[in-house]
């Protein structure tokens, strides 16, 4: 199968297996990133995310992190919900509602890696999302799936930005996307005006130690910072602000993923019910759920401070 086949085949499969948009870039050296993200770690912008600070040359560059690559499949999911939250509640962040991402596009990803193997037998491959030092919405606009907004995140024309974004590494030689050169966000400011916490700089760059998803999800503080009292807007598992203002995302259209799907008592929870958690409810509310990476301890601890915030 040449390559023209192949590329053609593996979009319409993606397709097939639920996921929203296939681009694939060919494995570069980001060499133009490279110092905005020198800056950004510099800056402390990262806060406590340590994590942030390894694999320098990795994240520039996914030939160092998987040798022997040659492209780059980027895979986009839509996880918009069909209803959302009562605003008079505590909120959690659209993307959590259901199953943990990661395991469901993983699957997904490896029946797709099984099906190319049928037509081209074994190749070289890794799968991620959201789970390396891979820089995913660089590589998406390398594939030509949209723009990176001012809140930096993949923006799609009229598609908008609720979607997940999934890569595969491999050593298959593919038709490569145009990368997107647009930039459809104008003088728009809204996200910008509308972060609670004042996170997303002019410039467009996040300091991310004050954004509500990094305080509620990855600070693993006992106590939140004082600082960001009266300013949670009742967040306390991420933070949809900045896409729920964004004008591409005026008309999303809901997900069709059953495991996206948010147990049935999650919507209908009032703030005395949050507040009045107990772990087993935790467990059965958030089994197989993304929310399990803050726990029981780190979503009551949110609780309470947006509470006594109040």
């Amino acid at each position: 199968m040449n390559k023209v086949t192949l590329t053609a085949f593996i979009k319409k499969r993606a397709i097939e297996f639920g996921f929203d948009a296939v681009g694939i870039a060919r494995a570069e050296f980001l060499e133009d990133y490279a110092p905005i993200l020198e800056n950004w770690l510099d800056k402390g912008y990262h806060g406590k995310m340590t994590y942030m600070e390894n694999h320098f040359d990795k994240r520039l560059d996914p030939r160092k992190l998987e040798p022997g690559t040659k492209s780059i499949i980027v895979l986009l999911h839509n996880y918009f919900p069909e209803q959302t939250q009562p605003d008079d509640t505590y909120k959690i962040s659209k993307y959590a509602y259901g199953k943990d991402y990661h395991f469901i596009l993983k699957n997904k990803m490896r029946k797709l890696v099984a099906e190319i193997q049928e037509k081209t037998g074994e190749f070289q491959y890794r799968i991620f999302t959201d789970s390396a030092p891979v820089l995913e919405r660089q590589w998406a606009q390398r594939a030509g799936l949209g723009w990176i907004g001012k809140n930096s995140l993949l923006l799609q024309p009229r598609k908008g930005s609720f979607y997940f974004i999934a890569e595969i590494l491999t050593d298959l030689e593919l038709e490569y996307d145009t990368p997107a050169t647009f930039d459809r966000c104008g003088r728009c400011t809204r996200c910008i005006n509308a972060c609670p916490t004042e996170a997303i700089l002019p410039d467009r760059t996040i300091n991310a130690s004050q954004c509500i998803s990094y305080l509620t999800i990855e600070l693993k503080d006992e106590i939140l910072p004082a600082e960001f009292e009266n300013r949670m807007n009742d967040w306390i598992f991420g933070c949809d602000v900045c896409q729920d203002v964004c004008p591409w995302n005026r008309n999303p259209l809901p997900h069709n993923e059953p495991d996206f799907r948010p147990h049935p008592d999650l919507l209908s929870l009032t703030k005395k019910d949050w507040e009045n958690l107990t772990l087993p409810v935790f467990n059965e509310l958030f089994r197989k759920s993304a929310v399990k990476r803050t726990g029981f301890k780190g979503l009551m601890r949110n609780i309470g401070f947006v509470n006594n915030a109040d």
